[in-house]
């Protein structure tokens, strides 16, 4: 399922993502968005401001991160 199809790049596309569902993995991104370097736009969007938690799992015999919206900064750009 596509969200949003407005969005301009994948970034973009994250970002929309984190906003509507809260989280989002790098299978999420890699299957909606065929967003391969999902750390490297977390890592973008940390930069601009935004509040996001890596939070590492365990499920089905392996490991992944899930990344979590918070609050944006008051003073972000």
């Amino acid at each position: 399922m596509k969200l949003l199809t407005d969005a301009k790049n994948k970034s973009q596309m994250v970002l929309a993502h984190l906003q509507h569902y809260g989280s989002i993995t790098t299978w999420d991104a890699i299957t909606q968005y065929k967003a391969t370097r999902l750390s490297a736009i977390i890592f973008n969007l940390k930069e601009k401001g935004y509040n996001i938690e890596s939070v590492k799992k365990d499920g089905d015999g392996c490991r992944f991160v899930e990344y979590i919206l918070h609050e944006k900064r008051e003073d972000a750009v």
